[in-house]
Parts: structure tokens; sequence; C-alpha cells
């Protein structure tokens, strides 16, 4: 099957619709959200847009801030998130990654979303395990290059303290910063010097991130020797060693 026809974007158009109005609201009861750059997002794709990936809630603001379909490319599983959370997942649809399997689907899938002018959602830091900006994971500088698709960074600031604050009566603030286009990227060669070219890539990416975030926050990428320093360790990838869907028949 031709995968523009296996994935044809967009899809779920009404009830996605309705969870992008309701967002809307439920974001102004939870929390003072500000949005900063609208102005930087294109009319249409394809895009990709990317974000740090601090808390389990934070694709829930790129649908806040979208103005076309967009689709996500996320975790199969969400380790760090209460079980409910993955009610709205399974509500708005997204295109899982089976970590550990080296299954193909994910990356087919949003490959034909971008061919098909689409808008995909992604996190590069593959996970939400730490507060503080880590090195990308390989798949999105991967995904950046094959499709030459341009890249959107967006900062997510104070989405952690939502639940605590409402425990406390009050909300928290919440910032979304939205930088300017970047890329396309393209690579060349073969074996380690391809290799190589995407670990860059993927550095790029993440310090477009780190620019829309407060200085504190940009761990790895930050200018500080000291806030590098402390972020030390939040680059050891939690499931380096996770196969996901194993035992499910899940793996694609």
């Amino acid at each position: 099957m031709n995968p523009r026809q296996e994935f044809k974007y967009p899809r779920r158009r009404l009830i996605r619709f309705l969870l992008r109005m309701l967002s809307v609201p439920a974001f102004g009861l939870v929390s003072r959200m500000e949005i900063i750059g609208r102005e930087n997002l294109p009319n249409k794709g394809p895009l990709l847009l990317v974000g740090n990936h601090f808390s389990f809630i934070d694709p829930v603001s790129f649908v806040r801030i979208a103005r076309w379909p967009i689709e996500f490319l996320g975790g199969a599983e969400f380790a760090h998130a209460p079980g409910w959370v993955g009610l709205i997942p399974w509500l708005w649809g997204y295109y899982p990654l089976y970590r550990g399997t080296g299954s193909t689907y994910g990356l087919k899938a949003a490959g034909a979303v971008l061919s098909q002018g689409g808008v995909l959602g992604i996190f590069p830091e593959a996970g939400n395990w730490a507060e503080v900006l880590r090195p990308a994971r390989p798949g999105t500088a991967f995904l950046a290059a094959l499709t030459g698709a341009p890249l959107i960074p967006v900062g997510i600031h104070g989405l952690n303290d939502v639940f605590p604050s409402l425990q406390k009566n009050k909300r928290a603030k919440v910032t979304v910063r939205i930088g300017e286009q970047f890329g396309p990227f393209k690579v060349d060669g073969r074996g380690r010097d391809r290799r190589e070219q995407l670990d860059e890539i993927g550095h790029e990416i993440m310090r477009h991130i780190a620019e829309q975030l407060p200085p504190e926050k940009r761990g790895h990428y930050s200018d500080d020797p000291a806030i590098r320093e402390a972020a030390q360790g939040t680059e050891v990838y939690p499931w380096a060693h996770k196969v996901e869907g194993e035992y499910r028949g899940e793996i694609h």
C-alpha cells in the first residue's frame, strides 16, 4: 500500500477539532498560560514542531498553539505519566514508536505525513524523565534529514507546576515560546560520517529549543558551565534496554 494512502493526512478531523477547542478553556482553567511568538508559525506544512519534554502533558500544549491539523510521533508507552493520561493520545490518535524494537512504523508514518504537507509534533529527547534540556535521540535528526522538512522550536515551561498549584487552589504560570523557523537539513556520506552529521543536527535542534527556555532550564545546552555540570547524568536514556510491545503483538 502507498504510504500516503495508509497514513492519510489529515485524519480524525471532528474529534481533533473538538479537543483543540476544549484545550483553550481547559488551559485557562488550570493555568495562566502565555503564548509568545505566534507570528513565527507558518500557515502550512510540511513542518516539524519540536519542543522540550519536561512534562507528560507537553503534547497538549502543542494542540493548544497549533493552527493546522497536527500529528504526533511518540513512545508507545507513557512510563512517567499517570494511567489516565493514555486516554488523551487514544482520543487524539498518534503514531507510536516502539522503543528497543527497531520498528520503522512510526518513522514511516511520519515521513508519509510530511510528504503530504502535514505538520508533525515531536519531542526529540524522547521522554520526560528530567526537567532540564538533554541531548536529542537520533530519530528527529534522521527524520528531518530524510524529509527535508523545516522545523519550528518550542520552549515549554511551567507545566510541571500545574497539578501541584491546583492542590493549593492556584493556577500555575505556564509559558510557551515559539521560535523562528530553521532548517531544512540534509546529510551525505555513509557510516560514521553520516552518523556524526546526524548527531550534529540533533544538537542544532536542541540549541534552537534551548533559546526558547529560561536559562536555568537549558541543561546540556546552557552557556553556563555550572548549569551544564548540574545536568550531568540526565542524558542517560532510561529505556536503553527496554522493548515495548514485544509480548503484545504490536510491533509493526
